[in-house]
């Protein structure tokens, strides 16, 4: 079944785009808060609560006036004020200082074609620039009442019936919607509001790809369909019992097609894909069918700025690819800001184009070399919101790696997992470099656990821009600083005594060894065969074992490595 629906070409650019964007008092950002934005594509990632949602909403409402698609007026609401703001507000006012009534402000810095209605310098950087500006502000005529209202201490919330929203360019000159030359279309596929069976989201944007002509044509078409239901015999019937059944009134009951307003087809009609009702699909089909048709209605064709939350929610792999495709070849003209926990869709639209929000203040990481860039977006497997989403992340090389490093850490700290504390053990194959490209980039705490095998000054060399000299204070590089050789020969090359477990078993001694792994072996070469064929097996063993272990020195100074 193909579910993606063409799209309607793109228009040739736009000259005005968000240079930034400041919000304060809003939601989950108090104080300033500054987000520079890319001319082209912004992605943007986080933790939960991190605020990446909040940013969207208020770039959209700087530019439509509207909260959930109604006007703001209408949504106003103390939750929609910083939490820590209005409590503070709220407490001073049993003191000898009370606070004034907390205020919400969104500044969109505009680059590009001067508009000189919204060109001047009523912003808070006092820069003569083009831009707007929503603020939510206690109104200052209400003073008089508000003061009576706090003198008899019933005030438990913010006033929000004493404030007034204040809409204007930089210009002091108020605005509209209309006048903003830089039109936005707020995707959220993951919405899943329904209104007598029909999902209104789906509705709204079907309502915007129509052109005004075929929404007349509907109206007609469904104005005939109540004409010919109520001329059926069968409801006429059903409708002269239901009058008669009717002892409280003398007037007519009946059931009939809703035609009470101009578009009452908007309500009483449902939206079918190959002849099932929308809300009946799966959840991964709506998101596509959601964001493709946001893309195609009026609205986004007009739409400078593409607002995408979370394109992978339900997608499964292969679907989530042909969604970001379709995102990327309908807006190479436009600004976009996307928000995602992907790794996936990170990787693929672009890291270099990422900004990482930590603690409320926004990270990017720009100046991504070409190569790294073009790796990850070519083999989008890595996890790489793994390693910048955590607050430490430790880099190892394959699954046996991961396993024995986080029995370590289990070990040296109470039997809690690395990821308890919020560190990562990352399985990077021969990626380490280009990982920690990232990290450097972002600043992230980053270890890197390594085998010698066998060869320090190829290893020294290799991690040259992170050791002696070059050392960064959130890098570190842990290996065996010991070449170990033997005898043993596999047909006939030698055996590696420098990878993670011949250094175990050095480390633990064969007896020891073979306890912890539950085997048998007379001779410490058939042990090493063993563990060399067997290493995620023993990894496991190792992993699940009750008996006491000792650790290579590298390893246990990765797991209690303090940056």
């Amino acid at each position: 079944m193909k579910t993606l629906i063409p799209l309607i070409p793109t228009q040739d650019g736009t000259d005005v785009v968000i240079d930034k964007v400041v919000i304060e008092n809003f939601k989950g950002f108090k104080d300033r808060f500054t987000l520079p934005l890319n001319k082209g594509l912004n992605i943007v990632v986080g933790d939960n609560e991190a605020g990446k949602s909040t940013i969207l909403e208020a770039i959209n409402l700087a530019l439509t006036g509207l909260y959930n698609g109604r006007y703001l007026q209408n949504e106003l609401s103390q939750y929609l004020f910083n939490n820590e703001a209005v409590e503070e507000y709220l407490n001073s006012l049993t003191t000898d200082n009370p606070l004034s009534p907390p205020s919400i402000l969104i500044e969109l810095y505009l680059e590009g074609e001067e508009r000189p209605f919204l060109k001047g310098s009523k912003n808070t950087d006092g820069a003569d620039c083009s831009g707007v500006f929503l603020k939510v502000e206690f109104d200052d005529s209400y003073q008089p009442v508000y003061e009576e209202l706090i003198q008899s201490g019933d005030l438990k919330t913010i006033p929000i019936e004493y404030y007034r929203i204040t809409w204007k360019g930089f210009s002091r000159d108020p605005i509209t919607a209309r006048n903003i030359p830089l039109k936005s279309a707020f995707i959220d596929s993951s919405s899943s509001k329904f209104s007598n069976g029909s999902d209104v989201y789906i509705g709204r944007i079907v309502k915007e790809l129509l052109t005004p002509e075929e929404i007349v044509n509907i109206s007609q078409s469904h104005r005939k369909m109540k004409e010919h239901f109520m001329g059926e015999k069968s409801i006429q019937a059903i409708n002269e019992k239901l009058t008669t059944a009717s002892k409280v009134t003398e007037k007519t009951v009946s059931i009939s097609v809703e035609l009470s307003s101009k578009n009452a087809w908007e309500s009483s009609l449902t939206t079918f894909l190959e002849d099932i009702p929308f809300h009946y699909i799966g959840k991964g089909e709506q998101s596509i069918i959601k964001t493709n048709l946001s893309l195609a209605h009026n609205k986004a064709q007009e739409a400078n700025i593409i607002l995408l939350e979370e394109p992978e929610n339900h997608l499964s792999h292969s679907k989530l690819n042909e969604l970001i495709k379709s995102v990327k070849a309908s807006c190479s003209e436009k600004q976009i800001l996307v928000t995602t926990h992907s790794s996936f869709v990170a990787n693929k639209l672009g890291l270099d184009c990422l900004t990482l929000l930590n603690n409320r203040k926004p990270v990017k990481m720009d100046g991504l070399s070409p190569n790294t860039k073009k790796f990850f977006e070519k083999i989008q497997g890595y996890d790489t919101l793994r390693l910048i989403l955590c607050d430490k992340a430790i880099l190892v090389e394959g699954d046996s790696d991961e396993l024995v490093i986080q029995k370590a850490y289990m070990t040296a700290n109470g039997g809690r997992l690395p990821i308890e504390d919020r560190i990562d053990v990352i399985s990077v194959g021969v990626s380490f470099l280009r990982f920690l490209e990232i990290a450097d980039k972002l600043s992230q705490r980053v270890c890197v656990v390594t085998d010698n095998d066998g060869d320090i000054e190829a290893l020294e060399k290799k991690y040259s821009e992170y050791l002696g000299d070059n050392a960064k204070p959130n890098i570190t590089i842990h290996f065996d600083n010991v070449v170990d050789t033997g005898e043993l020969k596999i047909g006939d090359s030698k055996f590696n005594y420098n990878t993670l477990e011949p250094k175990f078993l050095k480390a633990n001694g064969f007896k020891n060894t073979k306890k912890i792994l539950g085997v048998e072996y007379d001779k410490i070469d058939d042990l090493h065969k063993y563990m060399k064929s067997n290493k995620t097996e023993c990894a496991l063993k190792i992993f699940d074992s009750t008996k006491e272990i000792i650790y290579p020195d590298y390893i246990t100074e990765a797991v209690s490595d303090d940056q």
